[in-house]
């Protein structure tokens, strides 16, 4: 495939549902309430080892983003859909004649964020390469966990990432609350068996730094899941592609609209020209209370894959119930 990218690089939720509602400080968390027997058969995971010392500044800089993980998963499945199917057309060759581009600058899709602390990057290794993702300290039972997005824990399909650290507030290569090891890595089996787009989003249970917990130092959102689809969201992310840098938050507000190019991928997407880095970057919706500072909102997906060298949509998986099961396994660990 060479008309697709996922967002990470070139860049790179059906009804009202369950509402897993959790304190944004990591309180007490609803669990799904189905059996334990069904929720591992949908549920890979595996402890890590994530050296502390192994994260220097100059393997931060060098990692690449994680968005080439995505986009064999992308480039899998994207003829199973009609857009496969378009029938050849032929027709008398015609021509209409063009004009000059216009001199005006096309308007940025994105806004410069201040840090937050619970948003942050993610770094990790696979296959020998280091890459780069985006991710968010969520509410848990053990107040440790991070959301990102799947390919930024395990190949899908593959093997599951080692290194694997998160730096909460990270701006201009610092870590202001420290950076936290990985210590098991969680994601479903849709995605680490088959490598399925509509599964993208993997959790990390981080290890805790100074004998406290992620959420105790710097927050953690409330998720929810099964949520109505075309709610209007605003992500957050770490582009490191041009034009970005990857050293800055960066967000994109918008109405999410179902992907047409592939509709089998369930996935929604807004309007954002993010590019390389911020797979994994959370998405918060519209009426949660400070939803858009990014400081209290409810989190229901993560930054995962676009199309196009220039893309202006950014497409997140439907947070569900497998995806609400994976989750609930991985907060009790």
């Amino acid at each position: 495939m060479t008309s697709k990218k996922t967002l990470a690089g070139s860049l790179l939720s059906l009804s009202t549902g369950l509402l897993l509602a959790v304190s944004a400080i990591g309180g007490a968390s609803a669990s799904s309430a189905t059996s334990q027997d069904l929720t591992q058969l949908q549920v890979a995971s595996t402890p890590v080892s994530s050296p502390q010392g192994y994260w220097t500044p100059e393997r931060m800089r060098a990692a690449l983003p994680g968005d080439v993980i995505a986009a064999k998963a992308v480039a899998r499945q994207d003829n199973e859909g009609p857009a496969s199917a378009a029938a050849i057309e032929t027709g008398a060759v015609t021509r209409f004649a063009g004009t000059a581009p216009q001199t005006t600058a096309t308007p940025a899709m994105h806004a410069n964020e201040a840090p937050v602390k619970h948003i942050g990057k993610v770094f990790f290794t696979l296959a020998g390469n280091n890459y780069v993702c985006s991710g968010n300290s969520i509410a848990a039972q053990n107040k440790s966990l991070v959301a990102t997005a799947g390919h930024c824990v395990n190949e899908g399909p593959g093997a599951f990432a080692t290194n694997w650290i998160f730096v909460p507030g990270y701006v201009n290569g610092t870590a202001p609350y420290g950076k936290w090891p990985a210590r098991s890595l969680h994601a479903a089996r849709n995605w680490t068996s088959g490598g399925d787009i509509r599964y993208d989003t993997g959790f990390a249970v981080v290890a805790r730094v100074g004998g406290r917990s992620l959420a105790d130092v710097v927050g953690a959102s409330g998720v929810e899941f099964n949520q109505p689809r075309g709610m209007t969201y605003k992500s957050f992310g770490y582009p490191a592609a041009a034009p970005f840098t990857g050293q800055t938050l960066v967000s994109c507000t918008g109405t999410a609209h179902d992907d047409t190019i592939n509709p089998q991928f369930n996935s929604q997407g807004i309007p954002c020209d993010m590019t390389g880095g911020s797979s994994g970057g959370p998405w918060f919706a519209q009426g949660d209370t400070n939803a858009f500072s990014g400081a209290d909102g409810f989190q229901n997906s993560v930054n995962s894959y676009g199309y196009g060298t220039s893309s202006t949509t950014m497409f997140g998986p439907f947070w569900g119930s497998t995806t609400m099961k994976v989750y609930d396994s991985a907060q009790r660990k």
